[in-house]
């Protein structure tokens, strides 16, 4: 897609690149699609349920490995909350590390980089986290994207 928009980038742990993302989920109006390798930060879960609580679509794809592998994997605590989630099983690694909020509206953003969301991308990793705004072909191109994973992806009740 062409440039459109802003972009907008942190480089943690120097930059509150945990804020920027909480703050653009709590802008979150109507959807909010997550690729995730690893989601262990209970600040972005809660973010997340409270989207979902407010009427926002919030759907979770994440690496099935990484969730078996880690205890901390808040997954089961998204599910428990109504968020649909769903594990990615065909790749070693599902690594995405992706947000795309309100895919389809002017206010369209996505959010990318290396930032896993886990405690340990803000405070003890060297990290990069990109939001970009306002490009509505990028972020349909992403949603696209996602949802061409999510047909491949197993439910996490299944499992």
């Amino acid at each position: 897609p062409a440039a459109a928009g802003t972009a907008e980038v942190w480089f943690p742990p120097w930059d509150d690149a945990q804020g920027q993302l909480l703050a653009a989920l709590d802008g979150a109006r109507t959807q909010v699609l997550v690729q995730a390798f690893l989601l262990t930060h209970r600040k972005i879960a809660d973010s997340l349920i409270a989207a979902h609580r407010r009427g926002v679509d919030v759907r979770v794809l994440a690496d099935a490995r990484q969730h078996a592998e880690n205890h901390g994997s808040l997954l089961r605590v998204l599910a428990r909350a109504g968020v649909p989630v769903w594990l990615e099983t065909r790749y070693k690694n599902a690594h995405n590390k992706v947000m795309v909020i309100d895919a389809g509206s002017p206010q369209a953003a996505v959010v990318t980089g290396s930032f896993n969301f886990t405690w340990s991308a803000q405070n003890m990793n060297a990290e990069n986290l990109l939001i970009i705004r306002g490009n509505a072909a990028l972020a349909d191109r992403f949603a696209s994207n996602w949802m061409r994973h999510r047909a491949e992806a197993e439910p996490l009740e299944s499992r």
